[in-house]
């Protein structure tokens, strides 16, 4: 007998699960990076030189997951960047040379970035099957198991288990998401049928990716900015105890996965426009309030506003990229996928690169400035979202 079709609900479980991977795998190693480094013998330049190639290939990978999707679905993208990423990751537990290590995190970061791009495919395509809005909650699946990966690290490494347990595990799950969800993944290509018989032109899909591109690229300039540099804020620059400074990054973590939470029910409500003004609001407000009150209380307080704006553009800005071209959003949603690295990159590399001359705390207007800097850009999301509803109704429906 044919196994019976998973419904939307079980294939939005399985896509969350994939959601959750990243997020281990990703948190695995950003927090096991000391371990790294004083197990390979890498100094700080070094490690810089890694990272940057970790992000090229990412970015990569997110076209290597657009490629795929148009000639076999999105799903294999998936699953094949899940099994990558978890082949990675268990290599990385082994001392071996230079050349090789780098290669291991090199393949890492390929499939992190086809796993990036093909879960946003997966999650607009479940998203446009259900008939509801569940961005946010899968995204939400994503910050919680980065949550978890951090208190795993922090667990064996004081137990005396070491770094490599917890990156072990990530990539287990991952290889296990991979194989058991095979058959829970969205079959599809693409997000919707077009019921009004238009055409979609390729200048169409460039300003697509254009206006969702510049909110991805801003969300995660916000982001890269507060997960690299509040810690080292708070201790350095605000004299925060070893035990207080990390505390800005958990106020921001913990945000993020509010608004995720939330977000599927306030952003229908509200509309998608004003759901993205606030959003650049609020993180504008949080990224100021760092720059303006120089106290621990005040930095904290504003990671965490930070958070809650950045929780929301992210599942926001992917959701309108797949609805606004409705028979060609892989290849949208790759493409929009490629600004996160080019936000990522700046929010981390430019902060660092200010913090010597001006100092960590002025350094934090790069995001401001950013984020405001993206505020016109709303206008023309409004007009993609009103597009993309006209074109979801049938031909020959009343408007």
């Amino acid at each position: 007998m044919t196994p019976a079709e998973p419904t939307g609900g079980t294939r939005a479980r399985w896509i969350g699960a994939g959601y959750a991977a990243q997020g281990l795998g990703y948190a695995a190693v950003v927090t096991a990076l000391p371990m790294f480094k004083e197990r390979q013998g890498f100094d700080d330049a070094l490690v810089s030189v890694i990272l940057l190639l970790v992000v090229v290939a990412a970015a990569g990978g997110s076209l290597l997951a657009d490629a795929v999707a148009a000639r076999w679905g999105s799903r294999f993208a998936l699953a094949g960047g899940l099994l990558a990423v978890g082949a990675a990751l268990g290599l990385t537990t082994f001392r071996t040379p230079t050349a090789v290590f780098v290669a291991i995190l090199i393949i890492y970061g390929v499939g992190l970035g086809t796993v990036d791009a093909s879960l946003s495919m997966q999650g607009v395509l479940v998203q446009a099957r259900l008939g509801r809005s569940v961005m946010n909650r899968l995204f939400a699946a994503y910050t919680a198991a980065a949550m978890a990966a951090a208190l795993l690290m922090s667990a064996f490494v004081a137990g005396g288990a070491g770094a490599s347990v917890s990156v072990g595990i990530a990539g287990a799950f991952a290889v296990a998401v991979a194989l058991a969800g095979w058959r829970g993944y969205e079959p599809a290509r693409t997000v919707l049928p077009d019921l009004t018989g238009h055409r979609h032109p390729r200048g169409n899909s460039r300003r697509v990716v254009l206006i969702c591109g510049a909110l991805i690229f801003t969300a995660f300039l916000a982001d890269s900015a507060v997960s690299t540099w509040s810690t080292i804020y708070l201790h350095d620059s605000l004299l925060a105890a070893d035990s207080i400074a990390p505390l800005g990054y958990a106020a921001y973590q913990f945000t993020v996965l509010v608004s995720r939470l939330t977000g599927d029910h306030v952003v229908p409500r509200t509309g998608v426009a004003a759901a993205a003004t606030a959003a650049l609001l609020v993180c504008a407000v949080g990224c100021g309030l760092v720059v303006a009150v120089p106290s621990v209380a005040a930095a904290i307080a504003g990671f965490a506003l930070t958070g809650l704006g950045v929780g929301v553009l992210v599942p926001l800005a992917f959701s309108a990229a797949g609805h606004a071209v409705p028979g060609n959003s892989d290849e949208v949603i790759a493409r929009v996928n490629l600004f996160n690295y080019g936000g990522a990159l700046i929010g981390a590399v430019l902060l660092g690169l200010l913090s010597e001359p001006v100092g960590l705390r002025v350094a934090f207007l790069v995001p401001v400035l950013g984020l405001l800097l993206t505020l016109p850009v709303v206008r023309h999301l409004r007009r993609l979202a009103d597009a993309s509803a006209a074109q979801r109704q049938p031909a020959g429906s009343e408007a």
